[in-house]
């Protein structure tokens, strides 16, 4: 079961991560989104920016330990997703060009959102 939840945190947080980053096409549609995802995008940078640990990082922890789980032996979705959320050689230099690829990302989808707006 700690397995299971383990893995359920881990895919909810790689959601999140593609959400922080991508969302942001998500208001073409549903335009309300945009309260959502403004917040989580800024959220997601600062958290690269100042090297800040997501609760979700807690969490996962905290069900690893809670039933001694191997974070790399454990499940398929450990063993593929912790390597794209905690990338091998995660520098504080990587993590502010994360966070400035999220912004960047984030004002050009914005960019395309406004102009199919007014167009």
């Amino acid at each position: 079961m700690l397995v299971f939840l383990a893995d359920l945190v881990l895919i909810v947080h790689t959601l999140f991560i593609v959400f922080v980053i991508f969302g942001g096409l998500i208001v073409l549609k549903w335009r309300k989104v945009v309260w959502i995802h403004i917040p989580c995008a800024l959220w997601g940078a600062l958290i690269e920016f100042f090297g800040w640990i997501c609760p979700l990082t807690y969490l996962e922890n905290y069900f690893h330990e809670l039933g001694n789980i191997n974070y790399y032996a454990s499940s398929f979705t450990q063993h593929y997703l912790l390597p794209i959320i905690y990338p091998p050689g995660l520098t504080t230099g990587v993590q502010i060009l994360f966070g400035s690829t999220v912004i960047v990302i984030n004002l050009i989808i914005y960019c395309v959102v406004w102009r199919y707006r007014h167009d």
